[in-house]
């Protein structure tokens, strides 16, 4: 006995339902695709009415035409709620392009996934957990990086002809000339901040002139270089991210390796002893322009004349003093022309994971051009230089 119970036009979906005992076979037509999505929920609805007393339903593909992810998704969602009521249910008569996509949204699990029991410590645990395997990989591959451009190097120093020196004096330009004008005036206001309000403070026990001295070590020893290489993190290390990674994702990185060529020769050795040579006279303009902006805040809000200045600054810094702060310069650009690098070679395929690797670049070099800074402090101190 056959009883036609849902349909949707010519080309929409359709149920034609027959009975045998307690089997009933439902006859599905038309085009179960998503512009039909409401008549194919009417369908599916119409069948689990009729039901009934049934043990067992068979569902007849041979008539549909057109089945897409929607229409497939909602027949495998069908069968799996007959299944719950102790159903047998199967189909049949499927073509073997409806088999595959049936069995792919099978396989896929569209049904949703059971509640998992979590405690909150546990979650806290594990997440520290995580957070501590994801760092030590990194410093694995950022320690692997750096072998490879060291092993690139000696190849260059053996071979200087190899050596790419138009795109060196390229990125010379981009890294040191171009950095120049923010770099200074940064320094110059950051110095002019630090000399108030050290005479603020110091005017209390009539010491105002000492700032000349916290101004002039300051600068020299850690403001100078250590403004220089946040400024070039957030400067240049998040553009050889950029640059690298849209390279990478437009797999160009490839194509060089298919022409026989060492990416990091092509693009990382120029940019890492851009970064190297350019740092340190950065870091040197940097301390100047924050010396001008302490003498000048000395002069305008401490009544110290710029002869005064100078002439307790050279009694009070040295050679020394100037050599702490450009020492750790080059050590520096090493490490963030190496996490910028590296970033940009992780980069996948697609405009979020680019974004994300930029933003990971630039935290992650001005986190350890801090904690490099404090283990030069520790070790300066140790050694009394």
């Amino acid at each position: 006995m056959r009883d036609l119970r849902a349909t949707a036009g010519t080309h929409g979906p359709g149920t034609d339902f027959e009975r045998s005992g307690n089997e009933i076979r439902a006859f599905l037509t038309g085009r179960w695709t998503v512009e039909h999505s409401a008549a194919v929920e009417d369908c599916m609805a119409a069948l689990m009415r009729q039901i009934g007393d049934a043990s067992r339903v068979l569902l007849d593909l041979s008539g549909i035409e057109r089945l897409d992810t929607l229409g497939a998704w909602v027949l495998d969602r069908t069968r799996h709620e007959l299944g719950e009521r102790q159903l047998a249910a199967d189909f049949v008569g499927a073509r073997a392009e409806h088999h595959i996509l049936l069995n792919e949204v099978a396989y896929r699990g569209f049904q949703p996934a059971p509640e998992k029991t979590t405690w909150k410590l546990v979650d806290i645990f594990v997440d520290i957990g995580a957070t501590m395997v994801e760092a030590w990989q990194d410093l694995v591959r950022g320690v692997a990086f750096l072998g490879q451009l060291t092993a690139t190097l000696a190849r260059l120093a053996v071979t200087p002809s190899r050596f790419r020196f138009p795109s060196f004096v390229n990125q010379m330009e981009q890294i040191c000339f171009r950095g120049v004008p923010i770099i200074v005036l940064i320094s110059f206001l950051v110095g002019a901040i630090v000399a108030q309000q050290g005479i603020v403070q110091l005017k209390r026990f009539g010491a105002q002139t000492f700032v000349v001295n916290l101004s002039g070590i300051l600068s020299l020893r850690e403001l100078g270089v250590l403004l220089a290489s946040i400024m070039i993190a957030g400067r240049s290390g998040s553009a050889f991210t950029a640059e690298i990674g849209s390279m990478k994702m437009r797999e160009e990185i490839d194509a060089l390796r298919v022409m026989g060529l060492d990416p990091i020769e092509v693009l990382i050795v120029p940019r890492v002893l851009a970064l190297m040579i350019g740092l340190p006279i950065l870091a040197f303009l940097a301390a100047m322009a924050a010396l001008i902006g302490s003498g000048a805040m000395a002069w305008a809000y401490g009544d110290i004349p710029p002869d005064i200045f100078l002439s307790r600054l050279k009694a009070t810094i040295d050679m020394r003093t100037f050599l702490v702060g450009i020492v750790k310069a080059p050590f520096m650009a090493v490490v963030i022309g190496v996490i910028a690098s590296n970033e940009g070679m992780a980069v996948e395929g697609s405009a979020e994971s680019l974004g994300q690797h930029v933003t990971a670049s630039v935290v992650k070099a001005i986190f350890m051009v801090i904690v490099l800074d404090g283990f030069f402090a520790i070790f300066f101190a140790a050694i009394k230089f």
